[in-house]
């Protein structure tokens, strides 16, 4: 049996998590991007009304959708894959903004766990920028990130924040905090 663990990296949008899910990808790491934002750039150039900005509720159920299929993809990884964001950001994305919270949301967590520790990028106001798919104001990233930290901890993660700090040194901090890593160190 193939032995696979499922790590998130996550926080609030434009923390850096992306350049860090690269920088690990180009060191060997299974890593799973954003589903988000291609998702997004598909939805504008088909010219769709199934934005987080129009109707937050039909994208989040797309954004699902493409996370089960991205977990499914990594089910046969040995050893550690990288996700960049998981299903309990689409939870805090909806509390975020006031929106009911499907059970369907919950049952796909049952059914595609990740490990219990996840890594929490938090708000960093000197890399952020907006761009094509990162519409929201700074504080408006703040609000998110404080909802993605209270729902991962309702729903039992462990989270480790990485601090601010240049993508290599935010990687060795991240791989130090496995216990995988630690037993080597």
């Amino acid at each position: 049996m193939i032995t696979s663990k499922k790590y998130l990296i996550t926080g609030g949008p434009g923390a850096g998590k992306t350049s860090l899910l690269q920088a690990l990808e180009r060191s060997g790491y299974n890593c799973s991007p954003e589903a988000s934002r291609q998702l997004i750039a598909e939805e504008v150039a088909g010219g769709s009304h199934c934005l987080p900005w129009i109707n937050l509720s039909c994208f989040a159920g797309k954004v699902l959708n493409r996370m089960v299929a991205l977990y499914t993809q990594t089910a046969a990884n040995p050893g550690i894959t990288f996700f960049d964001r998981g299903i309990p950001d689409i939870i805090a994305y909806l509390k975020a903004a006031a929106l009911p919270v499907d059970d369907r949301y919950y049952t796909a967590l049952q059914q595609h766990p990740y490990q219990p520790l996840v890594f929490i990028l938090p708000p960093w106001k000197a890399i952020y920028t907006n761009d094509a798919e990162r519409w929201q104001t700074y504080d408006e990233a703040v609000h998110l990130y404080t909802s993605i930290r209270e729902t991962y901890q309702a729903l039992g993660f462990t989270l480790i924040e990485v601090p601010p700090a240049s993508v290599e040194n935010r990687m060795d901090y991240m791989l130090e905090s496995i216990p995988e890593f630690k037993k080597q160190l």
